[in-house]
């Protein structure tokens, strides 16, 4: 079983993601199971959302405590609260950040890759320059990163799944694919 855990702050999206990365990996054959945690709902407040993975039924309801993969929408986070809590020895750390992956010595321990998704949601408008919403272009990186699922999955659950700008969205997760620095 592949467990994966999604930090964000409320109104980034990584409740949705986490979401969308499961209809890509269903779409693969896999077993899936998603769902949030969150405590007091609110934009801008710490989220936290759970998948799990498998080639079997998943029959384990619990919070996903010792991921394999790790996905940061906001690099704040990182040393707000301890992201890394669980991660198994040498798991992934997906960072949507500017920056590169080396510019996170803290994390060495861990296969870290880092991906701009920020600058990819707001030249996509997708949210607004000031609060982009970066759900869509960190699984195309999520993709790259890890090899666990394709990119054509991802992106055709992103067009079933989003309401609001599909293709921009698809696009924005194609171009995260192409940017990721791992």
């Amino acid at each position: 079983m592949i467990e994966i855990r999604f930090h964000g702050r409320g109104g980034q999206g990584a409740v949705v993601a986490s979401k969308i990365l499961a209809c890509a990996f269903f779409k693969e054959g896999q077993w899936v199971q998603s769902f949030p945690a969150f405590g007091v709902e609110r934009r801008g407040a710490p989220v936290m959302a759970f998948l799990r993975v498998d080639a079997s039924k998943i029959l384990l309801r619990t919070n996903v405590y010792y991921p394999e993969h790790l996905v940061v929408l906001d690099p704040t986070l990182i040393d707000a609260i301890d992201v890394t809590a669980g991660l198994k020895p040498g798991g992934s750390i997906l960072i949507n950040s500017a920056k590169s992956p080396a510019d996170f010595p803290k994390l060495a321990a861990f296969k870290v890759a880092t991906v701009d998704a920020n600058k990819l949601a707001i030249k996509y408008r997708l949210g607004s320059r000031s609060s982009p919403i970066v759900n869509t272009a960190i699984l195309g990186s999520f993709a790259k990163s890890t090899g666990l699922v394709s990119i054509d999955s991802v992106t055709a659950s992103i067009i079933e799944e989003v309401p609001l700008k599909p293709e921009n969205n698809a696009n924005a997760a194609k171009e995260a694919f192409e940017n990721t620095i791992l």
